[in-house]
């Protein structure tokens, strides 16, 4: 299976807001109750490597595979957000407002509260300090 998921807690529906830095590559989620706390990595593992290989069979192989795990990516993604009812979806790519899309044409999330902010490559403490600035400011 392509997408890694790292989890620190198994249950976080306790939460009820989250933040994710995301690009197209990986997503660093951040769960906010008393503290902003780091609770898992989702990472596309479509690298280079990947790439290279499909890319070596036909240009079409490789942007088939290149958007299947880019679907579990997301997908992925959609499991933990399912959990909160406030999410700020934030990072330096057009990945926030491709998975945001996907989120306002699911039905699922239509009670869920989702913004999406721009933001550079962060450290994880500027992540999680991005995260607790928003929140706190709601």
């Amino acid at each position: 299976m392509p997408i890694k998921t790292i989890n620190k807690y198994t249950d976080m529906s306790i939460n009820n807001k989250i933040g994710i830095w995301m690009d197209h590559s990986k997503a660093n989620l951040f769960a906010v109750k008393n503290n902003v706390e780091f609770i898992s990595t989702i990472k596309n593992d479509f690298d280079h490597t990947q790439m290279q290989a499909a890319l070596d069979k036909g240009e079409s192989l490789m942007q088939n595979k290149r958007q299947q795990h880019q679907e579990e990516f997301y997908t992925a993604l959609k499991t933990q957000i399912i959990n909160y009812n406030e999410v700020l979806l934030f990072g330096p790519t057009n990945a926030k407002t491709e998975l945001l899309n996907l989120l306002l044409a699911d039905l699922k999330f239509m009670n869920i509260i989702i913004k999406i902010e721009p933001a550079d490559k962060m450290t994880d403490p500027q992540k999680e300090a991005f995260v607790k600035d928003y929140f706190s400011g709601m």
